[in-house]
């Protein structure tokens, strides 16, 4: 079975950027999707971004332009790149395939 370890995330200031990476350990993405959700505090889990195995994306609407995913399958990596964040950015940011969740990984924009 994947198991999923994302990175990358941390504290940034408002407008700040980071990149999100999610690495799959004992077994590849292959010809799967992959999917970025975020919780923030009090909040039900939200859809952020999807990768196709040929690389199409999809965003939540409120989030295109900022974000961009990307995928490196020689990596078995999958990366979230975020633009402007926002305080309402702050989150823990989860990546999803295969009926697999990573733990999570906590961002915070604050200044």
């Amino acid at each position: 079975q994947v198991q999923l370890v994302e990175s990358g995330g941390g504290l940034v200031q408002p407008g700040g950027s980071l990149r999100l990476s999610c690495t799959a350990a004992g077994s590849k993405f292959g010809s799967y999707a992959v999917h970025w959700y975020r919780q923030a505090p009090g909040k039900q889990r939200e859809f952020v971004a999807r990768i196709l195995p040929n690389g199409a994306p999809s965003y939540t609407d409120s989030l295109k332009g900022r974000f961009t995913i990307s995928r490196d399958s020689a990596k078995s990596s999958v990366y979230l790149q975020m633009h402007s964040l926002k305080s309402e950015d702050t989150a823990v940011y989860f990546c999803y395939t295969r009926n697999v969740w990573g733990q999570g990984i906590q961002v915070t924009v604050s200044s």
